[in-house]
């Protein structure tokens, strides 16, 4: 597989290394506006060189925020398969027109990089809702929190036009994914947004959401945040027959600690039976993603994790959070 890379910052390098530790894959072109010193691959002097060159079949979208749905839309639209970092889009509107170029470039697989689900505890925690094993889910809390330097404020991150949201559609958004991945879609959305802190326009500091589903009823909230002081993911999830606890997310960064997730069974009467708690120590995700990609466009098989749909369901309950702005 002939891949080519537009961006090639922190997640552009992550996804090259995945790419070549795969063997299934070459990186053969890359662009970024200010690339890296020291850079192994050929460059190319624009985007649009590499979504026209016959050497590239699949393409990594890199870049920030506001330049993902063009390039997203050229790429298919140039007949290639496409890998792309989240969001989706900047809002619900711009992932149907990506669904649009999609369904014309018959074909081309496209994937989002929804990075949280190939995360082992968090396939342990899938595995154990759909085997039914511990019965319906009753409801979820989620936390997600960091805390930002002065760098910050210097990245497009800090950027309303650029970033198109702050701290909720820059790292909540994962959570938010999680919630729809392990208990389905929420039509009901309450949310207070917040930017107390920071006072930077358009870019929240904090997001308090609620969520319920008129289907299963499952309630769920999620607190996502850059006034946190301390790095924290806390991922509950509450079963008629016992809980899923996860704290901590192994990251590149490392801020976020290993993966211990506590498995609680109970009787369906509330009464104690057992606890497990495993501790995840790697982070295999990034390669997981990379090969499931690879996987779909080798085997022609849909995209089961980080597809369009995921994207618009995502996208559309994000649109009812920044409506409380």
């Amino acid at each position: 597989m002939r891949v080519g890379i537009i961006g090639l910052g922190k997640m552009g390098q992550i996804r090259a290394e995945a790419l070549e530790r795969s063997t299934r894959a070459r990186v053969g072109l890359v662009y970024d506006i200010s690339p890296p010193n020291g850079c192994p691959y050929p460059l190319a002097r624009s985007a649009e060189e590499v979504l026209a060159s016959p050497d590239v079949d699949a393409v990594f979208v890199c870049v920030p925020n506001y330049r993902i749905k063009p390039l997203v839309v050229a790429a298919l639209r140039a007949g290639k398969h496409v890998f792309a970092e989240k969001p989706p889009g900047l809002n619900a509107a711009e992932v149907l027109e990506i669904r649009d170029a999609e369904k014309a470039a018959d074909g081309c697989k496209l994937m989002f990089g929804f990075n949280h689900r190939h995360h082992e505890s968090i396939q342990r925690m899938k595995q154990i809702i759909d085997s039914g094993e511990m019965g319906r889910i009753l409801w979820i809390r989620g936390r997600y929190g960091k805390e930002v330097d002065d760098e910050f404020f210097e990245g497009w991150r800090a950027k309303k036009e650029l970033a198109g949201g702050g701290i909720m559609l820059d790292q909540g958004i994962h959570m938010l994914d999680l919630f729809l991945y392990l208990g389905g879609e929420f039509e009901e959305v309450h949310a207070v947004v917040s930017n107390l802190f920071w006072k930077i326009e358009g870019i929240e500091d904090n997001v308090f959401a609620i969520f319920r589903s008129n289907e299963t009823g499952i309630c769920a909230s999620l607190h996502s945040t850059m006034t946190q002081w301390r790095y924290l993911f806390s991922l509950e999830v509450f079963l008629e027959g016992g809980s899923l606890i996860l704290n901590g997310l192994k990251t590149s960064s490392g801020a976020y600690g290993d993966e211990d997730l506590a498995i609680k069974r109970n009787t369906h009467e509330g009464g104690f039976t057992s606890e497990e708690r495993i501790v995840y120590h790697a982070d295999t995700s990034w390669q997981s993603e990379v090969d499931q990609f690879l996987d779909c466009i080798e085997q022609n098989i849909p995209v089961r994790l980080g597809n369009s749909q995921d994207a618009l369901n995502l996208m559309q309950l994000m649109d009812r959070i920044y409506e409380n702005q």
